[in-house]
């Protein structure tokens, strides 16, 4: 399997980990660069960002329409048909991307795979189950999916791995309650999660932005800096 086409950029020399970030639905790894360009400016030390872009293929929920999707969506209830097969698929590539980091020297330690909506549900498909231990897994505004099978599969290497969930309380696309089931799980499964919410939609915040700076910094390590005050607001 060939790596998924991707942005990558450093924000200085010698990073001191890598960042996966995956991008939802119809969408690519530029739509979330200004994002990510922001949680450079508010972190001290250097990291690398890589932003993957999903492949094209047909989703039934938009009429069949081809697009980037980390995998099929069938019916309004986004969480019921899971495509297994479309979800493990994008699970392999992006655990593709954490093996070339190790081979630049990289150790999964120092990796946090990351994304939002459908990339979020892959962020957490890939880190809970990864069977090298990573630094942390960042899900916004998404939601498990293959729960069934995550107490056999999950890895032991991860079940102490940081994971960071946000949600919007009037998102219409993944409801705030799909959201607070999959935080219920991991819990019961004995993972560790902190949450925020905020009263936004399907997108992200410059207050979400800060939170994921902090987050980086506490699993990544750097010098304390004052976080990014940003008025970032993605769709």
């Amino acid at each position: 399997m060939d790596l998924l086409p991707h942005l990558e950029f450093t924000t200085g020399a010698d990073p001191i980990g890598t960042v996966i970030w995956m991008h939802g639905l119809g969408d690519s790894g530029w739509g979330h660069l200004t994002v990510v360009n922001a949680l450079g400016q508010a972190l001290p030390a250097p990291i690398r960002y890589i932003l993957p872009h999903a492949p094209v293929r047909s989703v039934t929920i938009n009429n069949g329409a081809q697009m980037p999707a980390w995998y099929d969506i069938a019916m309004n209830d986004i969480a019921r048909l899971p495509d297994e097969g479309g979800i493990r698929q994008s699970q392999a590539a992006v655990q593709q991307l954490i093996a070339r980091e190790g081979d630049r020297g990289v150790d999964p330690d120092r990796i946090v795979v990351a994304g939002f909506s459908q990339g979020a549900a892959i962020a957490l498909q890939v880190g809970l189950r990864h069977p090298e231990r990573l630094a942390g897994v960042v899900a916004l505004s998404g939601y498990l999916t293959l729960e069934d099978s995550l107490a056999r599969e999950g890895s032991a290497a991860n079940k102490a791995t940081p994971i960071l969930m946000c949600h919007g309380t009037r998102d219409p696309v993944v409801p705030l309650q799909l959201a607070q089931q999959s935080r219920a799980t991991l819990e019961r499964l004995g993972y560790q999660v902190a949450w925020e919410d905020y009263p936004m939609e399907h997108q992200l915040c410059g207050e979400e932005v800060e939170v994921i700076a902090e987050f980086l910094l506490q699993v990544l390590g750097g010098a304390p800096a004052a976080p990014a005050r940003s008025s970032i607001l993605l769709p």
